[in-house]
């Protein structure tokens, strides 16, 4: 927690600490163009000459420091702000009119990039605290303030408690924005182990259970087992309790880890041609229709649609019939590939989705709507009862390297 509250910080601080570099050495030329300007009109030139050749050696020497957000620690703003001080309080020493003239201050406006550090650094606690010793300073230098030297006063005051303020609201949004990115990324690590788990341990277990229930004696009692355990196993998935991690192995005995390892599997060189993945699932019960040309995507998104394909034809088996017939077809349009999966089976009820979803039965919203998502496409489920299902699937071909 504290690598990423300050890795948010720094995000936020740099630009804002680069931008007050440029700030101090345009300040310090300023200063010490107005005091060569007005040169001859001091008692005591050669202090103003002393301080301002401090003033100029270290905002030049420090610059490095201040663009480095992690190095302006609290002794060194404190150094910061004493130098600005000194240069206010030194100001009648150097010329005794100046305490009955509006005139500018040996450090005249770069008095406020020691505040502007502050607010950085602390937010506007910090700046209300800096920009009031910097008031005090102004006032105890002029002996008897005017109007104007008020004004100048407040008009800092307010405007580095508003600039603090401002960045601590910066940090607090990036703060969230940064942990609203971590729950999305967690969320999709979790629906995709619970689409592998879906994939092979659930199917499993539900096989035991159909097979073990028609043989009956102990195999009824071992499919028994099974069916309990595809249950819990579901409640675990669809309460969002499946951590999303590797450690998939407490949940099969290694199909899941091996099915995450190539989902994930890095640096495959060139595209896969999608015909080669879709093809074995050609027999007597599928037809397989294709382009001529091959059917180009990057590996990790060729993959997932494929698995998705698989998804489909799982339960066009299950929920269809053994003697469902199923249709694949594949389109390249170019800027995005189609896949349609469709069976002649008695189609899907009204409601049954929402049902079996809210059963913990996730095959459609994890395996296939899930995959889709995941890699910037859609998939559309289209039932008519009696008229069997088309599931149609497309995937841009631009965003479908960057989402899988």
């Amino acid at each position: 927690m504290a690598k990423r509250e300050r890795v948010v910080r720094m995000s936020v601080e740099l630009p804002l600490w680069r931008a007050l570099t440029g700030y101090r050495v345009l300040t310090t030329l300023y200063a010490v163009a107005i005091f060569a300007n007005g040169y001859h009109k001091f008692e005591r030139p050669w202090v103003g000459i002393g301080y301002l050749s401090v003033l100029t050696v270290w905002n030049f020497a420090t610059l490095p420091r201040v663009a480095n957000a992690a190095a302006c620690t609290k002794r060194f703003l404190a150094v910061d702000l004493t130098v600005v001080l000194t240069g206010i309080l030194l100001t009648p020493v150097a010329d005794v009119d100046a305490q009955h003239v509006d005139g500018p201050t040996l450090p005249t406006i770069a008095a406020a990039g020691a505040v502007l550090a502050f607010a950085i650094k602390g937010g506007w606690r910090w700046a209300g605290f800096a920009s009031s010793l910097v008031a005090v300073a102004n006032i105890v230098e002029r002996a008897h303030p005017t109007r104007d030297t008020f004004h100048n006063v407040i008009l800092v005051w307010i405007a580095s408690i508003a600039i603090g303020y401002i960045v601590e609201v910066a940090r607090a949004s990036e703060a969230t924005l940064a942990r609203a990115l971590e729950i999305e990324a967690a969320t999709r690590e979790r629906e995709r182990l619970a689409r592998d788990i879906h994939d092979s341990v659930l199917q499993v277990l539900a096989m035991v259970q159909r097979r073990g229930s028609a043989l009956g004696g102990e195999a009824a009692e071992l499919g028994r087992l099974a069916g309990e355990q595809e249950v819990a196993l579901r409640t675990l998935v669809s309460s969002g309790l499946v951590p999303p991690t590797r450690a998939s192995e407490d949940f099969a005995n290694g199909a899941v880890v091996r099915a995450v390892e190539v989902d994930d599997e890095p640096g495959d060189p060139g595209e896969i041609d999608l015909r080669a993945l879709l093809a074995r699932h050609a027999g007597s019960k599928v037809s397989f229709a294709e382009p001529g040309a091959p059917v180009l995507l990057e590996p990790p998104a060729a993959r997932e649609l494929a698995a998705a394909v698989s998804a489909a034809l799982d339960n066009v088996r299950m929920h269809a019939g053994e003697s469902a017939q199923a249709w694949i077809l594949v389109e390249d349009w170019g800027d995005e590939v189609i896949v349609t999966v469709r069976d002649d089976g008695p189609g899907i009820p009204a409601g049954r989705l929402e049902t079996a979803e809210g059963e913990g039965r996730m095959g459609v919203a994890l395996s296939i709507r899930g995959r889709l998502r995941d890699l910037g496409g859609t998939a559309e489920l289209i039932s008519v009862p009696g008229q069997g299902t088309e599931v149609e699937l497309k995937v841009p071909r631009g965003k479908a390297g960057r989402h899988g």
